[in-house]
């Protein structure tokens, strides 16, 4: 069950409208990794979750955060949208009075009556594609922290694309939102270690027995840069609980070169030989 309350947890007042700025925040509204995908994707994840308890409760709860982030940003939107030129003005020929008019979104006129939408800065529509939910929340919490890390990354770059003071306070609260929901994934994510639920690699339920362990802790160098096995990635202790030791060695091919059998005719593809013989072979075969 939701509720809605119509005060906002962070104010959204730019100081004035700005048309092309708000073009630019739909990146952080309805992007790959704005705030429609995180909030979406948490509480797909808490919806899903068949772990009762704090880790279930810690996804719905970032995720009812997450639409709140939402809202604001939809309301910073509208609010940069107030008086939204909607042809060039004829008093101001100048080339940059043209550019800011041609960086607005016409969009936000002709679709939404001066609205926000869900669509990226360059007008393409937010997609559940975005959405990752696995039902292992040691893949979704690193997937997590992730997004959170995009999410702070994109927004500190808008930061730095406006003056408004009342637009840059918004920007600094999701600011630090994101900052603390990236400790706080990395947070989870040692605690699903703690509890012996998750650890690494990735199901940790599968059995490592099944796997060809010369390639399970090798790194193998596919490049010519003298320096791609110079990391601990390469060398030391592995850090899947197990005593295993890391080593690196150049990447060398293993199996032959594959060569596949005939195609199958009633789909056309080229013959594997050329001539009448091969050609006719496979009309024959569709008689």
């Amino acid at each position: 069950m939701f509720t809605h309350t119509h005060a906002l947890q962070y104010e959204a007042k730019p100081d004035g409208p700005d048309a092309a700025y708000a073009r630019r925040l739909q990146e952080v509204l309805g992007g790959q990794w704005g705030e429609m995908t995180v909030a979406t994707q948490y509480l797909l994840q808490g919806w899903n979750c068949r772990l009762p308890g704090k880790y279930k409760d810690l996804l719905l709860a970032i995720g009812t955060e997450e639409l709140a982030h939402v809202e604001i940003l939809v309301t910073l939107i509208d609010r940069l949208l107030d008086h939204q030129p909607l042809k060039p003005d004829s008093a101001d020929r100048t080339k940059e009075a043209a550019a800011g008019f041609g960086n607005t979104n016409p969009q936000h006129a002709i679709v939404n009556g001066g609205g926000a939408y869900y669509r990226d800065s360059m007008g393409l529509p937010w997609s559940g594609g975005y959405v990752t939910a696995s039902g292992n929340l040691m893949a979704d919490f690193n997937y997590n922290a992730t997004a959170e890390m995009m999410g702070r990354l994109q927004v500190a770059r808008l930061y730095n694309m406006t003056d408004d003071p009342g637009v840059k306070d918004t920007l600094r609260f999701l600011l630090a939102r994101d900052h603390y929901h990236q400790m706080q994934w990395l947070k989870a994510i040692e605690e699903l270690k703690v509890d012996g639920l998750e650890n690494i690699p990735v199901p940790e339920a599968f059995p490592m027995d099944e796997e060809p362990q010369e390639f399970a802790y090798a790194f193998l160098d596919a490049s010519d840069g003298p320096d791609a096995a110079s990391g601990s990635w390469a060398s030391g202790p592995a850090i899947d609980g197990t005593d295993k030791q890391l080593s690196a060695r150049p990447i060398e091919a293993t199996a032959d070169a594959p060569i596949l059998p005939p195609g199958d005719p009633r789909l056309y593809g080229t013959p594997p030989m050329p001539g009448e013989t091969m050609l006719q072979k496979a009309k024959d075969l569709l008689k």
